[in-house]
């Protein structure tokens, strides 16, 4: 039997940055994999690096991600060093854009809001946004800059992550599918696999939308897929240096030039293939906010399956059975989330205590809920 101090189920960012933590720390982790890790949802996302609240039941996810953002240069920083790998981080700020009649009115709400909430926002004027990123629509009557903000290279970071924890001393199994957590009585021992049994004195449970299927999760983790589609374009005409946004789309510059397009949002169970609807919805947003990118090229079309929860935000911290912990249910704030959520976890296993409150994201409050609710 393969014996660990923790076992984690779940490679991808979110799985991959825990144990690239945890063995920093000194810790012997094995990290397995149903598939090859990092090819789900943190193979599919955009990376864009912001902890301003897309809606009033994100607001209790702000704290956390500002200090998740803070740690950002870092991160990246010591996962290029420890990897040999880029990862594509850019913290250009960005751009939030309004073009309603009502403009100005959604303008000083906005920034009001994050002021706040503690988050640097600069009110511009079309013109002055026009300044930062000249291909915009003249239809753009406002934006709001958000300098602190950025984005990573996502399907960079996440290999760069994974040999980053390899080098560490973390045993890696791709093609391990977890069946099963292992109890004793009141206590979490390990995972089962389907041929295999894993000892550990830790579990943590790190597999997003598929947590589901790991028996003895579900209590805890009810997470479910929130499809995703992405269209990317590249164009010689537009060179946008930071995350532009509007209401129906976000556009995220690449290094190698391209500029993602996304991202919609879809219930429909575990099924990822990407859709003409989906496609035009997206380049109908993008073209709608930089008229030049209706000549692009369009080069990759995809979707991915987010891990969203029943109140949209995430599920960390131990549960009731001794040795257990969930790290999933990022939904669309995985990238952002995932140097805290190593931290938060690393904290917990090595010290018994964390240096962020995480209560309101605890995984009893789904167990402990009353049935039917």
């Amino acid at each position: 039997m393969k014996s660990f101090d923790v076992a984690i189920a779940g490679g991808g960012l979110i799985g991959a940055a825990i144990a690239l933590e945890l063995a920093r720390a000194g810790m012997r982790v094995g990290l397995f994999d149903a598939g090859e890790p990092g090819r789900e949802a943190s193979w599919a996302g955009a990376g864009i690096l912001s902890p301003a609240p897309e809606s009033t039941a994100m607001l209790p996810l702000v704290e956390l991600g500002q200090a998740s953002l803070a740690r950002y240069s870092a991160f990246a920083g010591e996962v290029e060093e420890l990897s040999g790998q880029r990862v594509g981080f850019r913290p250009d700020g960005t751009l939030e854009t309004f073009s309603s009649r009502h403009a100005i009115e959604e303008l000083s709400t906005v920034v009001a809001l994050h002021h706040g909430l503690g988050l640097r926002a600069q009110p511009l004027s079309g013109d002055d946004a026009r300044k930062l990123e000249p291909s915009l629509s003249e239809e753009v009557e406002a934006a709001v800059l958000r300098p602190d903000e950025g984005s990573v290279d996502n399907r960079a970071l996440t290999p760069a992550v994974l040999e980053a924890a390899r080098r560490s001393g973390v045993e890696i199994f791709a093609s391990s599918d977890v069946a099963s957590v292992r109890r004793e009585g009141a206590r979490c021992v390990g995972l089962g696999l389907a041929n295999e049994e894993i000892s550990a004195q830790f579990t943590v449970i790190a597999a997003g939308a598929f947590c589901g299927s790991i028996e003895g999760v579900a209590d805890y983790a009810p997470v479910r897929p929130a499809k995703g589609q992405m269209v990317a374009l590249r164009s010689a005409e537009v060179n946008i240096q930071r995350v532009v946004w509007s209401e129906n789309v976000y556009l995220v510059p690449r290094n190698d030039g391209r500029i993602l397009a996304g991202a919609t949002v879809e219930y429909v169970g575990f099924e990822k293939t990407p859709t003409a609807g989906g496609a035009a919805k997206l380049l109908a947003a993008a073209i709608e906010v930089i008229p030049v990118l209706a000549d692009a090229k369009i080069e990759e079309h995809w979707a991915g399956l987010r891990p969203d929860t029943p109140d949209h935000l995430p599920i960390l911290g131990p549960t009731d059975l001794n040795g257990l912990l969930m790290a999933t249910g990022h939904f669309r704030s995985g990238i952002l989330l995932a140097p805290i959520t190593a931290q938060l976890i690393r904290e917990w296993i090595t010290m018994q205590r964390v240096t962020i409150d995480w209560e309101r994201f605890s995984p009893l409050r789904f167990a402990n809920a009353p049935q039917g609710k």
